[in-house]
């Protein structure tokens, strides 16, 4: 019970600050159980259950104050999500330091992009074939759309494999491939982070990876946790968002190289 009280003191810091950039908070989840002991696959399923129903709770605030794009959730959400339902039904097919390996690689990558100024991309894109209009924050953008559902599938497929929402990838999907505001982005990844959390749970769960004595005692902690995160993160400004965004994601990455050198 202890080591519970703990990870859940721990969890419920780290929910409000992911949170606050759109992630979720599924990563340091896996991260925060893989160093209290639970074995990789089961840390996997558990992140998924904890992030969904914190990531449904902090939706909740953010369409309150209208900073949830539904379209965009819709159109980058659905393919992402039956991705992460394969990702986790065939992550037991990958040894656990491999998972960690492929996990610490695609954050660095997120968070080195996010430390790029973003740039209005409403005016650059071409209209045609492939593109969507979008009017998302009180703008209009023109959404590649044979750029954001190539990139949208594999966030998915890998983000199931190894537990987490990909709210580290689809913020910097939408707000650099897509030129989408970092406010609305945060507002939007978390929707989607609770249709792919949960996607890639039922993934993980088929396979008998769940194990409730985590996920039940756990999940309230960081629910709550997720509601204060998201109004937090309505008076934030979007630079200090992105680039809270760029050093937790970067850490993150670190973390977990240093616990897969450790437990070889």
């Amino acid at each position: 019970m202890v080591k519970i009280a703990i990870v859940a003191a721990i969890l419920f810091g780290l929910a409000v600050v992911m949170t606050m950039t759109g992630r979720g908070g599924g990563n340091f989840y896996v991260l925060t159980l893989v160093l209290a002991g639970a074995p990789m696959h089961e840390a996997a399923a558990t992140g998924q259950f904890i992030l969904f129903t914190t990531a449904l709770a902090a939706s909740l605030i953010f369409q309150k104050y209208r900073a949830l794009s539904v379209p965009l959730a819709l159109l980058i959400g659905v393919p992402t999500a039956a991705m992460a339902f394969a990702g986790g039904y065939l992550a037991h097919l990958f040894a656990g330091v491999t998972l960690k390996i492929v996990f610490s690689f695609l954050l660095v990558i997120a968070g080195v992009l996010m430390l790029y100024p973003a740039r209005e991309r409403a005016t650059q894109l071409k209209k045609g074939i492939g593109h969507w209009h979008l009017k998302a924050g009180g703008k209009d953008y023109v959404i590649d759309l044979r750029l954001v559902f190539p990139i949208a599938l594999a966030t998915g497929f890998c983000a199931g494999m190894v537990g987490v929402s990909g709210g580290s990838f689809l913020v910097p999907l939408m707000v650099l491939a897509c030129g989408v505001p970092m406010g609305v982005a945060v507002g939007t990844a978390s929707a989607m982070v609770a249709a792919t959390a949960c996607a890639g749970f039922m993934g993980h769960a088929l396979q008998g990876n769940f194990d409730p004595s985590w996920a039940l005692p756990l999940a309230p902690a960081t629910i709550v946790g997720g509601l204060l995160g998201g109004r937090i993160a309505l008076k934030t400004k979007p630079a200090y968002l992105k680039t809270l965004f760029a050093v937790t994601t970067l850490a993150a990455a670190l973390l977990m190289v240093v616990n897969t050198v450790v437990a070889k």
